[in-house]
């Protein structure tokens, strides 16, 4: 029987860019009558040509056995691979061009809010200014121009007359006022005016408000008499300063008998010391008081005897030496008491 050759599996070919495998050797061959399982077939001994080999090699099953992909075929992933970019690549941008007009608008909402928030709080602070204005202007009104304030001539109160400033005369002061603000009204000018009046030494003006004044005059009381050479007489304060007049001897102030002329001024001013350091219950008996020099002051108490004083110092000192004695009885029937030395006082009878 002759045997049967089968054609050789062709060779498979290996991955692109391989090295090629050399040809198979004779113990590699399939033997004679055996079936092609994929396996390794038993070297058989019979000798391989190359025609032999070139007829088996599309028959065999190698692992290499694998056609060169067409151009076709090989660019269709990329094309696939590429569209999946650039689909990715547009939803990519739609997305971040969607959130950028979201961050937009918001932005945008945001800033209409800042500028609404703004403008309100403009509105805000103008109205409170103009508030501020027209709360001003009110006050001022009220304060300048309104009568609750003003002035009333009624509710002013008036202290410290004394004996000899009229109160027509404070009353015409305060008069020139009437009307005028409370809150512009000048206290010290209205006490500058009323220190003009006749009588008055001082004076204290506050405001009672809302439209009174309280007023505090401080009198020139009258301590002496002067004949002014008429039958009258002229009433003359501590400091020698005319407050009023007397047409008759008034009562509980000495008359003051000095010498009228130029130069004789010291020796009125001697004797009003003396009046001015009497107590007022001692002062009240003075009925004359008369000097000829600034040594030689006397006077004469009413219901009592004369008192030779001597100079104007140590008055406050006579004064109480003086006092003592009246009280005492020792000036009881007595014509003259001398104090002009208070150490050394002497009474003269008869």
């Amino acid at each position: 029987m002759s045997e049967v050759r089968r054609p050789p599996r062709p060779a498979a070919r290996r991955e692109q860019g391989s090295a090629p495998t050399a040809p198979a050797s004779s113990a590699e061959r399939p033997r004679s009558g055996s079936v092609a399982t994929g396996t390794r077939p038993r070297s058989t001994g019979v000798p391989v040509t190359a025609e032999s080999d070139e007829l088996a090699r599309p028959w065999r099953r190698d692992g290499d056995r694998r056609r060169s992909p067409r151009p076709a075929e090989a660019a269709e992933p990329a094309r696939r691979w590429g569209g999946l970019l650039r689909r990715r690549t547009t939803r990519g941008a739609e997305a971040a061009a969607e959130q950028l007009g979201n961050v937009t608008l918001r932005l945008q909402a945001r800033l209409k809010e800042q500028a609404a928030a703004q403008r309100r709080l403009s509105a805000i602070v103008w109205a409170r200014r103009a508030g501020y204005v027209v709360v001003a202007g009110a006050l001022a009104w009220v304060v300048l121009a309104s009568p609750v304030l003003a002035l009333d001539p009624a509710q002013v109160e008036v202290a410290g007359y004394g004996t000899v400033v009229d109160p027509a005369d404070v009353a015409e002061v305060v008069e020139a006022h009437e009307g005028r603000s409370l809150a512009t009204l000048a206290s010290s000018r209205v006490a500058d005016e009323l220190r003009e009046v006749p009588g008055v030494r001082d004076a204290t003006v506050e405001r009672v408000w809302p439209r009174g004044l309280l007023i505090e005059l401080t009198s020139r009381e009258p301590v002496a008499a002067v004949p002014d050479g008429e039958g009258g007489y002229d009433l003359l304060d501590s400091e020698a300063t005319r407050v009023g007049h007397s047409a008759e001897t008034p009562e509980k102030l000495p008359v003051v008998t000095v010498p009228v002329g130029k130069g004789n001024e010291r020796i009125l001013e001697s004797v009003l010391g003396v009046v001015n350091q009497l107590p007022v219950k001692l002062r009240n008996r003075v009925q004359d008081i008369s000097a000829t020099t600034e040594d030689t002051v006397t006077f004469v108490l009413r219901n009592g005897p004369q008192v030779d004083w001597g100079s104007a110092e140590d008055s406050a000192l006579k004064a109480r030496v003086l006092q003592v004695l009246l009280d005492s009885g020792q000036a009881d029937g007595v014509t003259a008491i001398d104090v002009s030395a208070p150490t050394l006082p002497t009474t003269t009878t008869g």
